[in-house]
C-alpha cells in the first residue's frame, strides 16, 4: 500500500482577483487514500478528503469570506472530497478521471498528472513524486458570489487552477 507524504505534499489553488491579479492559497488539512501500481499506473485509485476549513490565501478577512456561505459554506460542507473513477495514459502522462464534491453538488474533473520521477530517500523508502493540474469553474459548484466591478469585469474570477504536488511512499523500508 503507498501512502501519500503530507510534509511533501501540497494542495494549492489560484484564481484571477479583478481581473488581472492572481491570489494563491492552499488547503493545509486533507488526507487521501492512495492506491498505486508504480508499474501499471492505470490501475491506481485515489480518494481524497480535503478540510475545507483549512483555506489559506495568507489574508485573514478574505479566508473568513471563503468560508462563509458566499464560497464554500464550511458549517453546512466541511468536506471537498475526490473520488477517482478512471486513469489513463496519455503520452508520457496520465489523466485521472473522478468525480469532485465540493457544497454537495458533484461534478466530473479530469487531473492532468505528470510523473516526476522516483528514488530511495535516506531512511530505504522507495519514492515517486506526482504533479497534478486541473481548471474546474467554481459557478459549478454553487460558488457564484462575486462583485461588478467599476471599471468593467467581475472582483473574483470564475476558472480556479488547482495544482497538486505529491510525494508518495512507495515501499517502506
Amino acid at each position: 500500500m503507498s501512502s501519500i507524504d503530507p510534509a511533501h505534499s501540497a494542495i494549492q489553488f489560484s484564481v484571477r482577483h479583478m481581473m488581472f491579479a492572481k491570489v494563491r492559497g492552499r488547503f493545509g488539512s486533507w488526507n487521501a487514500d492512495l492506491s498505486l501500481e508504480p508499474d501499471e499506473l492505470v490501475k491506481s485509485a485515489v480518494e481524497a478528503t480535503i478540510d475545507a476549513s483549512s483555506i489559506d490565501t495568507g489574508v485573514a478577512d478574505r479566508d473568513k469570506h471563503l468560508r462563509s456561505a458566499d464560497f464554500l459554506d464550511v458549517e453546512n460542507y466541511p468536506q471537498i472530497r475526490f473520488k477517482s473513477t478512471a486513469v489513463e495514459k496519455s503520452g508520457d502522462k496520465y489523466r485521472v478521471k473522478g468525480d469532485l464534491t465540493i457544497r454537495a453538488t458533484t461534478r466530473p474533473v479530469t487531473l492532468e498528472v505528470e510523473t516526476l520521477g522516483t528514488g530511495k530517500d535516506p531512511w530505504g523508502n522507495q519514492r515517486m513524486g506526482l504533479a497534478a493540474r486541473a481548471s474546474i469553474n467554481r459557478k459549478d459548484f454553487g460558488l457564484s458570489w462575486n462583485q461588478a466591478l467599476e471599471t468593467g469585469g467581475v472582483l473574483v474570477g470564475e476558472e480556479i487552477q488547482v495544482e497538486i504536488e505529491t510525494e508518495v511512499v512507495l515501499s517502506a523500508a
